[in-house]
């Protein structure tokens, strides 16, 4: 009872998040490099890929600060269990450069895709492809007029090679998802949407509570709530032609947003929420090979700590098992696949000194409560 009664006000706010976190485990990780360590200051946004030979690679942007003209894509190799000294792998002429995204089309090709711009309201879309996975990159491309490539996780690559690719768009004060979708790998491209959550599902949905001040990450995100709209969509395969994205959102309800397809990303629903807390940050999401959806977020409506993994059956109902972090301070925008051992892999941003890796055996991905 004395311990119940200690408890600060921001403890309580934390212990009553939206997803019970019930039998957690607790992984460790390793930095990607030392904070400090490098030329840029600051970095986010990073991603994740398996190699053919077993290796992994990560890329995310990095410099003065987010925005700044000096961000570049940089990048690293973890072989033999150890993580390369990052290199630069795009830099544009006083212009940053945002949201690397690293994946392999059906033929092998490893591609990363990039965004260059002031803002996100004022983004183009690049991309490198290499034939030997990251030792050697081709000349940089830019997309066509109003197709950006997947804009911060991973596309989905369907088993007959189509791209799914998950977008969006940030205008002033309005945010909507896209789905790219291209069947001759990344040649031609299909932009469906706007795929958002209406204004009136947001008003009918219980507000989210502001958390006590004085509770972790208030700093972080400390504005009134608004209806924004979603972004940042990450899309899965629920079983034949059934795709599920699952998106951040700005709204007044402060949950996860999905819409379907059930035609391999031909056609959308229109978003809804699921009882899944959002705080205005990134996700990433993947489904197993059991069939098992993993989601790695942080369980929380302000702020940008705890970072969790929680597994669903379902696609629509999650159980948080683990804690990656729960400090006070930044740990957001993470990757996640699953390696080609069943393992999953992923990166995030640690505090923006330095990207964080994870690995987690398929036997530590628990669904029991």
């Amino acid at each position: 009872m004395r311990l119940i009664l200690n408890l600060s006000c921001a403890a309580l706010f934390v212990a009553s998040l939206l997803l019970a976190q019930s039998n957690q485990i607790r992984p460790s990780g390793t930095f990607i490099f030392e904070p400090g360590s490098t030329p840029f200051p600051e970095c986010h946004a990073s991603t994740i890929v398996a190699l053919k030979s077993g290796d992994l690679m990560a890329a995310w942007f990095g410099g003065t600060k987010e925005g700044a003209p000096d961000v570049a894509i940089w990048g690293s190799r973890r072989v033999g269990g150890k993580w390369s000294a990052p290199v630069e792998l795009e830099r544009e002429k006083d212009v940053p450069s945002w949201n690397p995204v690293l994946f392999h089309t059906k033929d092998g090709r490893l591609w990363l895709y990039y965004k260059v711009g002031p803002s996100p309201r004022e983004w183009t879309a690049g991309r490198m492809f290499s034939d030997d996975e990251g030792k050697t990159w081709s000349k940089e491309e830019r997309l066509p007029a109003g197709l950006l490539g997947p804009i911060r996780t991973k596309p989905l690559v369907l088993d007959d090679g189509t791209i799914v690719s998950g977008s969006s768009v940030e205008a002033h004060e309005t945010w909507a998802a896209w789905v790219e979708r291209s069947t001759d790998g990344g040649k031609t491209w299909t932009k469906i949407g706007p795929i958002t959550v209406s204004r009136e599902a947001d008003a009918v949905e219980p507000p989210a509570a502001d958390p006590p001040k004085d509770a972790p990450g208030w700093a972080a995100d400390k504005g009134p709530r608004k209806y924004v709209g979603i972004i940042q969509p990450s899309i899965i395969q629920l079983g034949g032609k059934h795709l599920r994205m699952y998106a951040r959102s700005r709204t007044l309800a402060s949950k996860v947003a999905v819409a379907d397809s059930m035609d391999n990303g031909v056609t959308w629903t229109q978003a809804r929420f699921i009882d899944v807390p959002q705080n205005n940050s990134g996700i990433d999401a993947v489904t197993l090979k059991d069939g098992r959806v993993v989601m790695i977020f942080n369980n929380t409506t302000v702020g940008r700590t705890p970072l969790n993994l929680a597994v669903s059956r379902d696609g629509e109902h999650f159980r948080v098992f683990a804690t990656l972090e729960d400090t006070v301070g930044q740990y957001s925008y993470p990757a996640l696949i699953q390696a080609p051992d069943g393992g999953l892999e992923m990166t995030y941003t640690w505090q923006r000194k330095t990207i964080k890796y994870v690995h987690l055996s398929l036997s530590e991905v628990s669904d029991k409560e």
